[in-house]
């Protein structure tokens, strides 16, 4: 019996030891501890210029292992998986829009607080933003967020920031962050690579225990450009874009970033930025003033990416061009970069023409307009069936009121994630995408969705800057339509009270600035 008795404190033993291991953290085939690393992120581009306001429901939030669906290079079994423990808090991205409600923001971020709080501490922090977010009453709301994370977790964990190179790199974004990049290109087809390098920075940095660069060169460049002008597609971004890898390839650099910085928001921070980070300080220091010059030099070389003209110049270059589809760019209601989405004027200017009167004339596509109501007539009438509504201006009537329109439904098309619901209403030659929320219209099924055919069309007109990459390879021509609305390209005509002065190229005359590299304190000795 006695041996019964010393036999079972052993095995409660050997028992506890099991439990403790399978329990404990990951490690390595060496045995080293994989690094615990948290996810949080939000990402909006918002015009203070439009009288849009974007509420919660707008970031479509994901939160825990949801996470991992927004990111191919999370899918289980890659390396980015094996090599951390992942803690998946909360990230949002909406489409670009008008300022973000205090409301909204507050919860997002508590709620992001929160998620990260239960599984703390980290090693570090994947930081998905984009940087040109505007809140209600609040300046620099991507600072105040990661400030407010700071506080939270403390200053010794590693945070690696993504960003969207329209976004903005405040001081106090800088301070804050340690390891930080941007897309390198404009349309941003890299927007993944980007993200995948900001993790793989702060991957290599944890396992190799480098831990926080040494050196962290800010320079603001005051230089403010819309997208359109700034395009990678073409000189003197091209250029100026293809020596960041170069950059980042010497010794004592880690990562380099040129931030182009958002045009249609009101706020101090809204400009260019370069940031080199490393660990050579005269490396970090030279990269950066060399980057930052090159784009100062470049300056008065930026051109829009396409011919613009007024609508009207655009409509009568498209109505006698034998190149089809010849695409127009209704520019100052872009809702890619933060327009309203719901601006009728262009739409109003289209239907007045007489070339488009009747079905016999050029067939036109326009993408898109918004109109709850009129989605509703739509769908009671059925396809075939005839409507009589208005649209649009619900948000946005500072150019025109809400559309009228009559004509026959053609499509009706539901589920879509931003539109809810489609519908095509056919007014004399023209295709008008109505929806019931605003959308932007990027591919090519976006269309051959609603039974269209944008390839055989003589004329699309969509609420868009630059083309996105399968609407360019898809146009025969393509001219950008100079319209208003709440991004709108004349940036001199938006008003600004709050940018700092001067500042290219509303002063095109204005002194040579000082673009020496300002060193940023480590965010463990703030």
């Amino acid at each position: 019996m006695k041996r019964v008795f010393l036999l079972i404190p052993n095995l409660l033993i050997f028992f506890s030891l099991v439990s403790l291991i399978a329990c404990g953290p990951k490690k390595e085939n060496s045995g080293k501890a994989l690094p615990r690393i948290a996810i949080a992120g939000l990402a909006i581009e918002s015009s203070t210029f439009s009288p849009a306001l974007t509420q919660e429901e707008a970031f479509h939030a994901k939160s825990g292992d949801a996470v991992f669906s927004s990111y191919p290079f999370f899918e289980a079994g890659s390396s980015q998986r094996q090599r951390a423990t992942w803690f998946p808090a909360v990230v949002g991205k909406a489409l670009p829009g008008g300022t973000v409600t205090r409301e909204a923001y507050e919860s997002l971020v508590q709620k992001t607080l929160d998620s990260l709080k239960k599984n703390a501490p980290y090693d570090g922090l994947f930081f998905d933003i984009h940087g040109a977010m505007s809140v209600v009453g609040l300046e620099d709301p991507e600072g105040d967020f990661i400030v407010r994370i700071r506080k939270a977790l403390g200053n010794d964990m590693l945070i690696s920031t993504s960003m969207d190179l329209h976004g903005n790199v405040s001081w106090r974004l800088a301070e804050n962050t340690d390891l930080i990049t941007c897309y390198r290109m404009a349309p941003h087809e890299d927007a993944m690579e980007t993200k995948q390098r900001a993790v793989d920075n702060l991957l290599d940095r944890l396992e190799s225990g480098k831990g926080k660069p040494a050196y962290k060169a800010w320079i603001p460049v005051p230089i403010l450009l819309p997208g359109e002008k700034t395009s990678t597609r073409i000189e003197p971004a091209k250029s100026i874009y293809a020596a960041v890898d170069p950059a980042t390839k010497k010794p004592g650099i880690i990562d380099a970033a040129i931030w182009v910085g958002y045009a249609w928001a009101d706020e101090p921070r809204n400009h260019a930025v370069v940031m080199v980070t490393g660990d050579d300080k005269s490396a970090v220091t030279n990269t950066a003033e060399q980057l930052a010059q090159s784009f100062w030099k470049a300056r008065a070389d930026f051109e829009f990416v396409a011919p613009t003209g007024t609508l009207k110049e655009s409509l009568d270059k498209a109505m006698v061009s034998q190149k089809h589809p010849f695409f127009i760019s209704d520019s100052g209601d872009n809702p890619t970069a933060g327009g309203a989405g719901d601006v009728t004027w262009t739409l109003k200017e289209i239907l007045a023409r007489p070339e488009f009167k009747t079905d016999q004339g050029p067939s036109l596509i326009y993408a898109s307009i918004p109109g709850p109501e009129l989605v509703e007539k739509a769908i009671a009438a059925g396809v075939s069936g005839k409507v009589d509504g208005y649209a649009g201006a619900a948000v946005d009537a500072r150019y025109a009121p809400p559309i009228h329109l009559v004509g026959t439904v053609e499509a009706i098309e539901r589920g879509d994630i931003n539109a809810e619901v489609e519908v095509v209403v056919k007014v004399g030659s023209v295709h008008v995408i109505v929806t019931k929320k605003r959308k932007p219209y990027h591919l090519e099924k976006d269309f051959t969705n609603l039974g269209l055919n944008p390839r055989k069309t003589d004329i699309v007109v969509v609420k868009i800057g630059y083309l996105v990459p399968e609407l360019y390879d898809m146009r025969a021509d393509w001219i950008l339509a100079l319209t208003p609305g709440g991004v709108d390209q004349d940036l001199e005509r938006l008003g600004y009270k709050h940018i700092n002065r001067p500042m290219f190229p509303l002063d095109k005359n204005m002194k040579e600035p000082d673009l020496s590299a300002q060193l940023v304190p480590a965010s463990d000795k703030l």
